[in-house]
């Protein structure tokens, strides 16, 4: 008999961290995984921790309490190893103007320790992962600010790291630089790197992130995929169908299904409250033939992450 796979080990596992400011207590008792090619956001209202979390995962700051492995190494026990394991980038960019993109990351490259034809392929590679590479000879002054951020990303990225560490990456960029921020961050998640990302945004949340943890007054209140999220406030999805013909036999039909709670007919279709919306379409348009109305499209609207943020919290995420 063939006896199932154990789950990989997880990149990242912090348990049980603390920290205080005086009086303030910055992050309690805060635990959460990451395994290869995920990629987690930590999200939460300003003042709620993250960037203290963070400066203790990576070893920038102490800890009054908890234990963080990465790769496998203590972060006390092997401080070495573990750092060595991370790659780090801060809300502000961290480059020397007046050096070349390819000058800046042959200097970052020189401090891991990659010399000669390693460190030529490390930069380039790094270049090519977020779209520099045919402005790598230009000075970083020169650059816009998204193009700075996706520099200082390469520059995290230089010594092959298992975890990438991502602070607000996209703060203050233009809308098509932070596209190319995202999609390089896509990419190295299907590269099977472990990624933790934290953001203002929702919407970029929404799009990289296989988990979510959600950060209050230094307490994790929630975690999980979204749909995991959205089902811990009981959210339902909306679906209006653009139909014609016996709409009020079909809401009747409709109520009887389980995942349905509410089913109204309006002018020109029919108003649905329901529980996973795409996985009950197929029976909704079974129905809808049987009742012989004829549906001419279908929408659905699911429940979104702000909605459960601001259920969770009471904060929108940019407060």
């Amino acid at each position: 008999m063939t006896r199932p796979s154990s789950p990989p080990e997880p990149v990242l596992a912090c348990r049980g961290l603390r920290k205080r400011f005086g009086d303030r207590v910055a992050v309690d008792d805060l635990g959460f995984r990451i395994g290869p090619g995920e990629t987690y956001g930590l999200l939460g209202p300003n003042g709620a921790g993250k960037t203290t979390a963070i400066s203790m995962i990576c070893g920038l700051l102490g800890r009054d309490g908890g234990t963080v492995e990465v790769a496998g190494h203590d972060v006390d026990d092997e401080p070495l190893e573990a750092k060595a394991a991370i790659g780090y980038v801060p809300q502000e960019v961290a480059l020397y103007p007046d050096l070349t993109g390819r000058e800046n990351l042959a200097f970052f490259g020189r401090l891991y320790g990659l010399r000669g034809r390693r460190l030529d392929e490390r930069v380039d590679r790094t270049l090519e992962v977020v779209g520099l590479a045919d402005r790598a000879d230009e000075r970083v002054e020169r650059y816009s600010g998204g193009m700075r951020r996706r520099c200082n990303i390469a520059a995290g990225l230089l010594h092959e790291p298992t975890l990438l560490v991502l602070d607000e990456p996209t703060v203050g960029v233009d809308p098509q630089s932070r596209n190319a921020i995202l999609e390089s961050v896509e990419e190295l998640g299907v590269r099977g790197l472990a990624v933790l990302y934290t953001t203002h945004y929702m919407e970029e949340a929404e799009r990289l992130c296989d988990r979510i943890g959600i950060l209050d007054e230094g307490v994790l209140v929630a975690e999980g995929s979204r749909r995991e999220l959205v089902a811990l406030v009981g959210e339902r999805d909306r679906v209006r169908l653009v139909a014609s013909g016996a709409l009020a036999d079909l809401a009747d039909r409709s109520r009887a299904l389980d995942a349905v709670d509410e089913a109204t007919p309006r002018d020109g279709g029919l108003d649905l409250l329901v529980h996973e919306a795409r996985r009950l379409l197929p029976a909704l348009l079974e129905l809808a033939e049987e009742a012989g109305v004829a549906v001419q499209s279908v929408e659905v609207e699911e429940p979104d992450l702000e909605a459960v943020f601001l259920h969770l919290t009471g904060k929108a995420l940019r407060d």
